[in-house]
């Protein structure tokens, strides 16, 4: 089986998400973790592998999938090996299922008992409600995650929640659906003379540079300029129909970036991850025509929602997303609240040293990240 192969197991799968691609394992393999593959089939079988090369073809119907990313920490030799587990967006599967559920979860935690890991964190797009009312939640998942053990995570990766964009219906619904002040804002970024290009590889120095500056700007952590380098590049390259890909969309006033977003398009799925601007020329509205754009292009590209890549943990004027919430909501999306990251520990005691460790660990680093950021920008 090769990558194109697994790529096309996920994608006929509920729910499949670009984090879940062979493309993500490999960009993640550069940065010291480990891709290791699952796949459960219909006659109750659990094929674990560290290569999409050595998964053979199967005579049993594939029910359920998950790209593991594996991290040793301690690699001593007269220490026991040591190790965390992330599944990004995974498991997949149909979370409706209870049996198939049950068996994911058995073999999830037998899984990490066998890897030795401190412990395993799962962020699958289990829909718990619609809309911003939470007292609408559907809490038989994480009630029953709890009394197998696992933990709501301290370190939530992903967003738990989100704002998706329904692509199915016309051009014309789709602005319908939109504040009217986003509306506005399209047209008035058209007639002030925006305009909106394909970026092209030779463009990404200087999206790192807009998206440095925004970070700097906005007060928000990045990560060095390699690792973005190394995912744009390894989606940007991907030619192959019904693969994983990724399109930079740049905004230009006098043939001048003054704004930019990453759309990424796996599965009939589109998302909104990276988006940058620079301060000349906001008051044009580029960022509106640039969503508007990435959605026409998404539904012409057999996309059938736009995920646009987070919203607060609590819909109120206290939360700090509250502005990009509003922003986004503008764009005519349903805000979707979905489980969040999981924490299955095997090794209790390991797993609370972690925890209380690592928040001031990442709290130095995300400091000196900031610092380098600014510091690249001079």
């Amino acid at each position: 089986m090769n990558s194109n192969n697994w790529n096309q197991i996920i994608s006929k799968l509920p729910n499949p998400h670009f984090l879940q691609t062979y493309e993500w394992g490999q960009v993640k393999a550069k940065y010291g973790w480990e891709p290791i593959y699952l796949i459960w089939t219909e006659d109750g079988k659990l094929k674990v592998e560290s290569t999409v090369d050595s998964l053979s073809t199967f005579r049993s119907p594939i029910v359920a999938a998950c790209l593991v990313l594996k991290r040793t920490l301690l690699r001593n030799a007269f220490a026991a090996r040591v190790s965390i587990l992330y599944a990004p967006k995974g498991p997949l599967l149909d979370w409706l299922n209870e049996p198939l559920r049950n068996r994911a979860f058995d073999d999830l935690q037998s899984f990490a008992k066998r890897q030795g890991a401190i412990f395993l964190k799962i962020d699958p797009d289990v829909v718990l409600g619609r809309g911003v009312d939470v007292e609408n939640s559907d809490l038989t998942i994480p009630l029953e995650m709890k009394r197998r053990g696992w933990v709501e995570s301290q370190e939530q990766i992903q967003f738990k929640n989100t704002i998706i964009v329904d692509l199915s219906e016309s051009e014309e619904r789709l602005l319908a659906r939109m504040k009217q002040k986003t509306r506005y804002n399209i047209r008035l970024a058209e007639k002030k003379g925006v305009t909106i290009r394909k970026g092209k590889l030779e463009d990404l120095e200087n999206l790192y540079r807009m998206y440095a500056e925004t970070s700097v700007r906005d007060g928000f952590v990045i990560r060095d300029k390699n690792y973005y380098m190394t995912v744009w590049k390894t989606f940007m390259q991907s030619t192959v129909s019904n693969q994983p890909s990724a399109l930079p969309l740049i905004a230009e006033v006098d043939n001048e970036p003054v704004a930019a977003i990453f759309l990424f398009m796996f599965a009939g799925r589109a998302y909104y991850v990276y988006g940058m601007s620079r301060s000349l020329h906001r008051e044009k509205m580029p960022t509106y025509l640039l969503q508007w754009e990435a959605m026409k292009i998404a539904k012409a590209n057999g996309c059938l929602t736009y995920d646009l890549w987070g919203a607060p943990n609590a819909f109120d004027e206290s939360d700090s997303m509250w502005g990009v919430y509003r922003f986004k909501e503008g764009l005519g999306g349903e805000a979707l609240r979905t489980l969040g990251a999981y924490d299955f520990a095997p090794n209790k005691i390991l797993y609370k040293l972690y925890t209380d460790i690592m928040p001031r660990v990442l709290g130095v680093m995300r400091s000196r990240g900031k610092e380098k950021t600014r510091q690249s920008l001079d």
